[in-house]
């Protein structure tokens, strides 16, 4: 044992090297797994080693600035930039090829729209206000305004970590936007301040009894007992993987988790691809109608578009007889935040380009735009997007990769994996313990608000107050061949209906005003009773 032991000792380093290198050739000699270890020993573990790094090699070192997607490196950066406070300026001109197909060209007025010093633009010039009311026209008992044409769109507690969600709150609250709980339930880091629109889809989850199915008595105790909800969403689909169902595995499944979905705890959960409470478009109307007569609250639908045959009834139905969703949210086709295959993240459904203007011009033809707020959901978390999306007719935009973005999401795109290196996209808790929620919440407040002031000077460039007054004449895009670059409404072949709009002092005053600021002034109004109590007395 002492000779072996000495003789062990006096092999040199580069002796180590070279059995443990003799070890792993035997090994991938004799395995039958991989061929291409079998074939080419040691030498072939470098080919899964640059397979598996290949997308960081090229994120960073190889594609250049415009290259990437879903978001490249100056989009990217333009958000980081953003959400820190930092200078989100480019020198030098545009890098980017400004006669590509699609390209964004916003006509800009001779006279800028003036904004003089009484005008509340000069004193906050972060208040973006939806131009519409949802539920006003239906007479819902608690209509709302959102205070912020930005917003959080469906994100769960769930496929992101509970402190990626809280912050998200946090930011949201700070900069008066709404925070959609996408259709994970209504979590406790939902709850930390914003207003919150609440969204399920065919799981139900949160509102559902012991079988699966809705439970109304369930959405009617959550309004209740939760004032910040302002808003009910009905997933009919989602861009990522329109008409498919999924699968929540059990071993996913924490007690936390299983007390807000209200599911087993350990047990596979399915989401069928299809809902369970309705099987048509009168049924859903009806469904719609109920839950806001026992909510009081405004109730829209989200959807990525293909076939338009249901929307033709449902916008049909909702001319005739005045009842229907308050509010219709488009998502693009072209896949999102929820991991699905890539033959429906890549194929099924229109990106958000063409299903939104489809759809709209349905709801124009049976005269249903004024009373319906149109949401966009798709890559338009950038200021000139937003203003082609209010151009074509949108209302609101929600943001999901973007505002993940805000909050430390780098693009990995491995969110499906539980591995998500930023923390963001993962249930690990080692992996979550990075993220600052004061910080991220901050962040997510530059952005939306950076986002809005950015936008809104874009807005006074085009001599409007408001981007709801953009017009589909006011913004061009190249289409090719010889007609170089259309319109909007040629384009598109319809005209955006225009948004009754009286001023932004108007939006400051309403009633239904979301974001907080009714408390804020409610607030300040308290304080000014005291001291003028203090005075007389």
């Amino acid at each position: 044992m002492d000779n072996i032991l000495e003789f062990l000792g006096n092999i040199p380093w580069w002796g180590w090297v070279l059995i443990v290198l003799v070890l792993v050739a035997l090994y991938d000699v004799l395995q039958k797994k991989h061929v291409i270890l079998h074939n080419f020993p040691i030498v072939g573990h470098f080919r899964y080693l640059l397979e598996k790094i290949g997308p960081e090699l090229r994120q960073y070192i190889v594609a250049n600035n415009r290259e990437e997607l879903p978001f490249n490196r100056i989009e990217r950066g333009w958000i980081y930039a953003s959400a820190k406070n930092e200078n989100n300026y480019e020198g030098f001109g545009t890098d980017r090829d400004i006669y590509e197909p699609n390209y964004i060209f916003i006509k800009n007025a001779l006279m800028p729209f003036r904004i003089t010093t009484g005008h509340p633009s000069a004193k906050d010039p972060y208040f973006v206000a939806c131009a519409k009311v949802m539920g006003a026209h239906s007479k819902r008992r608690r209509p709302y305004r959102p205070a912020s044409v930005i917003n959080v769109s469906a994100m769960s507690f769930g496929s992101l970590s509970a402190r990626a969600v809280e912050s998200l709150n946090r930011g949201c609250h700070l900069a008066h936007a709404y925070h959609n709980t996408g259709e994970g339930g209504l979590s406790p880091y939902h709850k930390t301040g914003a207003d919150v629109v609440f969204h399920f889809g065919t799981g139900y989850f949160g509102v559902r009894d012991d079988d699966g199915n809705f439970s109304m008595e369930k959405l009617k105790k959550l309004v209740e007992e939760n004032p910040q909800v302002r808003a009910i969403e009905v997933k009919l689909s989602q861009g990522a993987k329109p008409g498919k169902g999924g699968v929540l595995p059990g071993s996913k499944i924490t007690q936390e988790i299983a007390d807000i979905r209200h599911v087993p705890v350990g047990k596979d959960v399915l989401s069928p691809p299809s809902h369970s409470a309705f099987t048509n478009v009168e049924e859903m109307v009806a469904f719609i109608e109920a839950i806001a007569e026992n909510t009081g609250l405004p109730v829209g639908i989200k959807a990525a578009i293909g076939k338009l045959d249901d929307w033709e009834k449902l916008a049909k139905l909702m001319e005739e007889t005045g009842k229907g969703p308050d509010f219709v949210t488009i998502d693009g086709g072209e896949g999102g935040t929820g991991a699905a295959p890539p033959s429906f993240a890549d194929h099924m459904a229109l990106p958000w380009l063409y299903g939104f203007s489809e759809v709209y011009k349905i709801f124009k033809n049976h005269h249903l735009c004024e009373r319906t707020v149109f949401i966009g959901s798709g890559k338009l978390g950038f200021p000139a997007k937003a203003v082609m999306a209010f151009a074509m007719g949108v209302d609101c935009i929600n943001v999901a990769r973007e505002a993940m973005m805000s909050v430390g999401c780098i693009q990995a795109q491995i969110c499906h994996t539980n591995h998500c290196p930023s923390g963001v996209a993962t249930q690990s808790k080692w992996r979550q313990r990075g993220i600052n929620i004061d910080d991220k919440a901050t962040r997510a407040h530059f952005y939306f608000k950076n986002f809005r002031k950015e936008f809104l000077e874009m807005t006074h460039a085009s001599g409007y107050e408001h981007p709801s007054q953009y017009t589909m004449d006011d913004v061009e895009l190249t289409v090719g061949d010889q007609n170089l670059i259309k319109e909007l409404a040629r384009v598109f072949t319809y005209h955006k209906i225009a948004v009754p709009f009286t001023g932004i002092k108007d939006m400051q005053k309403c009633p239904y005003l979301g974001g907080g600021y009714k408390i804020k002034e409610e607030k300040k109004a308290v304080k000014k009773a005291k001291k003028e109590e203090e005075v007389r007395w």
